[in-house]
């Protein structure tokens, strides 16, 4: 998962051009070595060891000129920002501002500057549909390639090979109790044996899964490593972080999607203990940060185009639960830093158009979204509440174990050798995986199958052994089956379903990681239906044997139908889903509109509820929240409270002997100056001051802003030397005659940073950083600079009033 153990072997990484696009469509080349993370510092200037641009040396021409604002007109590459640092938001919203006030007063000029001014403002509802069309169209994919893919590992379709198992046998004249027995489908045993039966062919199945099962997790973790590191995971941490302002390049790129959207298939078919969901919501957003492209507003503003990625995270839901409101519910909720109503529309927008695409293209062939799909008619009694409230207990309690068991695995993966060899751990997990799975019917089957069964509520042509209840038939009223006692499949399933939710508990925490696309809902999921429905069982034989009992006897009479084990399932896989990722009312919304059930949201608010104040109470964090900060992503936490009593003095850099503070005077220092401070540093801006000596502040510059300008103006602008003074006035320093031109760089500064005194409360500071998404923060005192506080200095400062690593904060 960490961003570690992807891997550009170029010690000191930066581009060495200018030109570049500054999208996170470039897709950065890399494959097995270690990020070298000293470089893209956005520590306060105070002198550290060389790197990043330290090498940089402007070579110019001599000659002589009238002096010149070189950035009159602005250049390629000025504004941007370097991969590994936070964007500053309040510099893009400007910028956003200013160009769309600049077309506003355009479009009362001319006929052509109003339908550009119209079509400026209509392009954010075209990109939603674009977004929603494509990843619609590769949900729709994703999801009948992975149907034929697993049915692949246990037979193949003799009327054709592309055929899974349901569409195998779909024209299939057989009884609808032998539907799955169709002569058209053959097992492995059949096709190289000619028969089924005996321990032979149990052994060549057997061999058959376990092989197909190891080639699709090899060929899936290969193509990840070889082509896409960033395509492994589930991804929605790194989505959290880079909406939060973050920039990882190439995080959303092109390759990254064709290979998720192939390795996701794979993955899933392989039969690990995983999910598409969550890098269905990846696949998304890489689909919305590409299509930004078509339109020069998002491509342009990294602030506008987070917006758009907010509304693609929310179609990635939509299209994996078929839950489009629950999407925009779960984009609000879990993942998005910035969310505006204007965002809220738009999400919505886009969700819709992906759910009807996935709708159109009807993946499964029953005019549903979703493989679990169900709709339970019996109401559920006040008294049902107790089981349910221990569901969420369960739930909670689950969700803290794995986070914890999780997080401990996955960081012994980082910090051992382990990590180094994700291929074989990739092998060893599938295959003790499928050796464990195939014995039991209820592991073999896809988790989403699986889930589909325990849902489901048993009717009379209902033959799976959850089902197989001793009939009566005479107290039958209409499609509403009477509890009745358990049978001998019952009992069977009991046991086989108990053997599977031990598997599931234990082999999810080794899977969640590895370098394949992993989702967490589905396993999750998996985990709390089988829990719910075994609890489910037990009261529904409990009710049936005693329904003369006090807790009974008022509402469920002998021959009535008042148990729904299917209902206790649904509540216990939104207990666990809950307890591991900590949403709630996105959950709920999800899990009703996967079921259709509004008679249930209470039950289910019970569950959710209880489970996120059971985990909360073991540990603060959920998984994606816990991954960000073993990754150590610059994530400000919006949700969590500063409640200590420091001051911005007491964080600020530079602190009590450290070197003076980095900065350059606004019109006295040479070009060569500024070049030797450059290379001397490593930080991504310099304050302006006025001299030295008065340390008063006029405005910051960024890093790579002087870079660009300076390197430009020695090759386009002659007379530029080294002992050219650079200045940041409206008007140049007096000078004597014979002096080389000067270098005017106003347009580069920031004339407005944010500032704080030193005497600044930390919440407050916290507060300013979490809700204006700063970069960084100027320390003044009586109106003169002091120091610098900067996102990363925020982060460690709260790492270690946590009592947590603050080195364990690794990006700007």
């Amino acid at each position: 998962m960490g961003l570690e153990a992807l891997a550009m072997d170029q010690k000191g990484y930066r581009r060495g051009s200018f030109q570049s696009s500054t999208s996170d469509e470039d897709m950065l080349e890399i494959a097995g070595a270690s990020l070298d993370f000293s470089m893209a510092d956005d520590d306060p200037p105070l002198d550290r060891e060389m790197g990043g641009f330290s090498s940089y040396n402007g070579g110019g021409m001599n000659g002589t000129s009238t002096m010149m604002d070189f950035l009159e007109e602005p250049l390629p590459g000025v504004g941007t920002y370097e991969d590994f640092n936070t964007i500053d938001w309040v510099r893009e919203k400007s910028r956003d501002r200013d160009r769309h006030r600049e077309i506003t007063s355009r479009s009362k000029e001319s006929t052509w500057a109003l339908i550009h001014s119209v079509s400026d403002a209509f392009s954010g509802w075209l990109l939603m549909l674009l977004i929603g069309l494509l990843a619609g169209s590769l949900a729709g994919l994703i999801d009948i390639s992975a149907h034929w893919m697993t049915d692949l590992k246990e037979g193949v379709c003799l009327a054709g090979f592309w055929f899974n198992h349901e569409h195998c046998c779909w024209k299939s004249n057989t009884t609808f109790t032998d539907r799955d027995k169709c002569p058209e489908w053959k097992s492995w045993s059949q096709l190289i044996l000619g028969h089924g039966e005996g321990a032979f062919a149990y052994i060549l199945n057997y061999f058959m899964y376990v092989i197909w099962a190891l080639l699709f997790s090899l060929l899936a973790v290969l193509l990840v490593k070889g082509f896409a590191p960033y395509a492994c995971g589930s991804g929605i941490p790194e989505i959290k972080t880079i909406l939060s302002g973050f920039i990882i390049r190439g995080y959303l790129g092109k390759w990254t999607l064709i290979i998720k959207t192939i390795t996701l298939v794979l993955a899933v078919s392989s039969g690990l203990s995983l999910g598409k969901e969550g890098p269905l919501v990846h696949v998304a957003c890489c689909c919305g940060n590409i299509l930004c492209h078509l339109f020069t507003k998002y491509r342009k503003n990294e602030a506008k185009r987070r917006e758009v990625l907010s509304a693609a995270a929310a179609a990635g839901v939509s299209v994996a639960f078929g839950a489009p409101i629950g999407g925009v519910l779960f984009s609000l909720e879990e993942v998005s830093y910035y969310f505006p109503l204007k965002t809220l529309w738009r999400s919505f927008f886009a969700a819709l158009v992906a759910a009807f695409t996935l709708r159109s293209i009807n993946p499964f062939g029953n005019s549903r979204l979703v493989l679990f799909y169900v709709e339970f008619h019996m109401p559920w009694h006040l008294l049902e509440l107790v089981p349910f409230i221990l569901l969420g207990i369960f739930g909670g309690l689950w969700g803290a174990f794995f986070i914890r068991s999780n997080i401990a695995w996955c960081r012994r993966r980082k910090m051992t050798k382990l990590g180094k060899y994700p291929v074989l751990e990739v092998f060893v997990v599938t295959a003790i995986t499928a050796i464990l799975a195939f014995p039991n019917e209820y592991t073999r089957m896809s988790t989403s199958e699986l889930i589909s069964e325990l849902f489901n509520d048993c009717g009379i042509l209902d033959s799976s052994k959850l089902c197989e209840y001793v009939n009566d038939f005479n107290s039958t009223k209409g499609d509403d089956l009477p509890d009745r006692a358990a049978g001998p499949g019952v009992y069977t399933a009991m046991w086989q379903l108990a053997l599977a939710l031990i598997m599931k508990v234990f082999i999810t925490i080794f899977t969640f990681g590895m370098k394949v696309p992993s989702g967490l809902f589905i396993p999750s999921m998996a985990v709390g239906a089988i829990a719910g429905r075994l609890l489910g069982v037990a009261v529904e034989q409990l009710a049936y044997y005693h329904h003369d009992w006090a807790i009974f006897s008022g509402w469920c009479s002998q021959g009535a139908d008042c148990i729904t084990p299917g209902l206790y399932a649904m509540v216990g896989a939104a207990a666990c889903l809950g307890g591991v990722t900590r949403m709630t009312v996105s959950l709920v919304v999800i899990m009703f509109e996967l079921t259709g059930g509004l008679e249930y949201i209470v039950p289910l608010m019970a569950a959710a509820m209880t489970s996120k104040w059971v985990a909360d109470a073991i540990g603060r964090e959920g998984i994606y929240d816990a991954h960000i900060r073993l990754n150590g992503y610059p994530f400000l936490e919006a949700k969590e409270e500063f409640s200590h009593k420091t001051l911005a003095m007491d964080v600020m850099r530079p602190r009590r002997n450290d070197p003076p503070l980095t900065v350059i005077t606004q019109d006295s220092m040479t070009v060569e100056d500024v070049e030797t401070i450059i290379n001397e540093t490593t930080y991504s801006g310099y304050p302006v001051v006025v001299s030295r000596e008065s340390q008063r502040l006029v405005g910051f510059v960024l890093r790579r802003d002087l870079i660009i300008s300076i390197e430009n103006a020695r090759k386009k602008q002659d007379g530029i030397v080294s002992t050219s003074i650079i200045y940041f006035t409206d008007h140049s320093p007096p000078l004597p005659p014979s002096s080389p031109s000067m270098l005017k760089l106003r347009s580069i500064l920031d004339l407005s940073p944010f500032t704080v005194t030193d005497q600044t409360p930390m919440e407050i500071v916290v507060d300013i950083f979490r809700k204006l998404g700063l970069r960084q923060c100027l320390v003044t005192h009586n109106g003169k600079l002091l120091g610098i506080i900067t996102k990363k200095d925020v982060l460690k400062h709260i790492a270690q009033l946590a009592n947590q690593d603050p080195d364990s904060i690794l990006f700007n």
